[in-house]
């Protein structure tokens, strides 16, 4: 399932790491990255579970800081 970032509701620790991406203006940069990596889509929980639990990769690939 191919899911936008604007278009997808996130949960629990996922919320902040897709606002933060939205806030700096990544969020197209951020679903070609996801595209490319991921080209048959990502399950909505799939996607979740990455921006919570990898955000701090995801926000390195993006080219932000890293705040913990």
């Amino acid at each position: 399932m191919k899911v936008k970032l604007k278009d997808f509701k996130a949960a629990a620790g996922a919320i902040e790491t897709k606002k933060r991406i939205m806030e700096e203006g990544k969020e197209e940069e951020f679903d070609k990255f996801i595209e490319k990596l991921f080209p048959n889509g990502l399950e909505k929980i799939e996607l979740n579970e990455l921006l919570w639990f990898g955000k701090e990769w995801v926000f390195r690939n993006l080219g932000m800081e890293y705040k913990k």
